[in-house]
């Protein structure tokens, strides 16, 4: 389904950034992944369709290349298909030709943030809409970079701006509990995943997430219970070696912190969330 100029896609979450370098091992198991969430899923296009999507878009926007329809469609097959660099390219140049266009804006601020380009990617998401018309799915975005750029308190500002117009949404709860595991506030973390866990819409991203926080705190078997609810038995058990291995550590935030100073500026594939 392509994608419409007039509002950006939504906004689910992801495992906390700084803790993907803990699951190195289980990574191949396709489980627990990074996060907080900026750039939502490829809406429409699944990752087996990019490569056929972007080369139809790609001819079209190399015949039309100033519609705003077909730049969004085209940029949006890149990024499914993990071709993160060309899409901020296309959407940089809907940018410049239509540069009060919030869709654009809040698209081409959602690929910056894909390549490793927080501080691009805040200014640019900060124009993607208006004060009077906050769109919480960009405030979810934007508190994600701000957790990206070391601001976990004022990510937390916008998650909770974005909750007074969406209360309840699983998705920007999720980033909330993961920003708050950022922040070692990991109780306060634990509720708030919980919440968004019960929430009818939370899907196996949300609830992976719950067991992360579970396991930092040292409830494995809590964790082992909600993965298993996604997960194969194999799989969940792979999750959880990983996660007993982290909290065994005795320096582990230490080494979250130095992960967290090692963010690629670019990424090859859209992981899965």
């Amino acid at each position: 389904m392509p994608v419409r100029s007039s509002a950006p896609g939504p906004v689910p979450s992801r495992t906390v950034r700084t803790m993907a370098a803990l699951f190195v091992a289980l990574s191949t198991a396709g489980c627990l992944k990074k996060g907080p969430e900026v750039t939502g899923a490829i809406g429409g296009v699944k990752p087996g369709e990019a490569r056929q999507a972007a080369e139809s878009w790609g001819a079209r926007f190399a015949a039309n290349p100033g519609d705003v329809t077909v730049a969004l469609n085209y940029a949006q097959a890149l990024r499914a298909g993990g071709q993160h660099a060309q899409a901020v390219a296309v959407l940089q140049q809907a940018a410049i030709r239509n540069p009060k266009n919030l869709a654009v804006l809040a698209a081409y601020g959602k690929a910056l943030a894909d390549v490793g380009r927080y501080t691009e990617a805040a200014d640019v998401l900060a124009k993607a809409h208006l004060p009077e018309r906050p769109d919480w799915r960009i405030l979810s975005a934007q508190g994600a970079v701000q957790d990206q750029l070391g601001d976990s308190a004022r990510a937390q500002r916008y998650y909770e701006a974005a909750l007074k117009i969406v209360p309840g949404e699983p998705t920007v709860l999720s980033n909330l509990g993961l920003s708050y595991a950022l922040s070692k506030r990991l109780p306060e973390a634990e509720r708030t995943l919980r919440e968004a866990a019960a929430h009818p819409a939370a899907d196996a991203r949300v609830r992976q997430n719950l067991a992360l926080v579970l396991g930092l705190q040292g409830k494995f078997r809590e964790a082992e219970e909600v993965l298993r609810r996604d997960l194969s038995a194999e799989e969940a058990s792979a999750n959880l070696s990983a996660l007993r291995a982290l909290v065994s550590q005795p320096n582990s935030w230490k080494a979250l912190q130095r992960a967290d100073g090692a963010k690629p500026r670019a990424r090859t594939a859209e992981a899965p969330r």
